[in-house]
């Protein structure tokens, strides 16, 4: 039997984080949209990674959410360290990157976010974070789940 957490189908995301020209880019799927009006966006990010760190610079951040063909950016966004891998180079390296409201993205999306933060609370191995939606748009239907994820092998469900 799965655990109780395995068992909903979440949508994939990553959230680009920046510093210094630099941007960074994780895997979440401990994301929701909390309330329509405004709009926003509780994000929960892993303990110890960069785009923590990036956040305590910055309050901007840009939810995106991946298309099902992107799943193989989980390997290098999702299972590897931006303290380890420069995302920043490797992202720029495989012209992966495009720009939206003047900061990278990912190509290919299936929707972005701008975000802007507006609170956190520390909730056990993740920081709990509640974003602000400044800007978004929808691109394409085709969403990257983990339920895919795990049909490809790339994480256990």
């Amino acid at each position: 039997m799965k655990r109780p957490w395995n068992l909903p189908v979440l949508a994939v995301y990553s959230l680009a984080t920046y510093r210094n020209g630099q941007v960074n880019m994780n895997i979440c799927t401990y994301v929701s949209a909390v309330s329509l009006q405004p709009k926003k966006y509780a994000v929960a990010i892993y303990e110890n990674t960069q785009t923590l760190d990036f956040l305590k610079d910055s309050s901007l951040a840009i939810l995106q959410l991946l298309a099902a063909d992107q799943h193989a950016l989980v390997r290098h966004l999702g299972k590897k360290s931006g303290f380890q891998l420069n995302k920043h180079n490797w992202l720029h390296k495989n012209n992966l990157l495009q720009k939206w409201q003047g900061m990278d993205v990912l190509r290919d999306c299936a929707a972005l976010l701008l975000l802007e933060k507006e609170n956190t609370m520390t909730t056990g191995d993740h920081i709990l974070h509640l974003f602000n939606v400044l800007k978004y748009t929808g691109l394409r239907d085709d969403i990257l789940t983990t339920r895919i994820l795990g049909e490809k092998g790339i994480i256990k469900t």
